[in-house]
């Protein structure tokens, strides 16, 4: 049986209660921690009026991190399917001999 959890996360101040399954719960809140570092290191290093430009700030680089993530992975799988077909190649003219 796969009982959720009642867990309440903390982010910029404010408590927000979630239930989830028990395998997401490690993963939020260490999500909820580096938000809430990032928040402060935001406030620290420029002026910020508003927590929502605080929190759009986070949001845009949580998702420019992911973003580059995917787009180093594609690379690194262009990189290795093209190895891939060269070594392909290479058995191919090996064994026509």
């Amino acid at each position: 049986m796969n009982e959720k959890l009642k867990i309440k996360l903390s982010i910029a101040d404010r408590v927000y209660p979630l239930t989830v399954d028990p395998t997401q719960e490690e993963g939020l809140r260490s999500a909820s921690k580096k938000i809430d570092a990032m928040i402060k290191q935001f406030e620290q290093n420029y002026a910020v009026r508003d927590k929502q430009d605080v929190l759009a700030m986070c949001a845009l680089q949580f998702a420019s991190q992911l973003e580059q993530k995917l787009i180093d992975k594609s690379e690194d799988y262009n990189e290795s399917l093209e190895k891939l077909k060269n070594l392909n190649e290479k058995l191919a003219n090996y064994l026509e001999k």
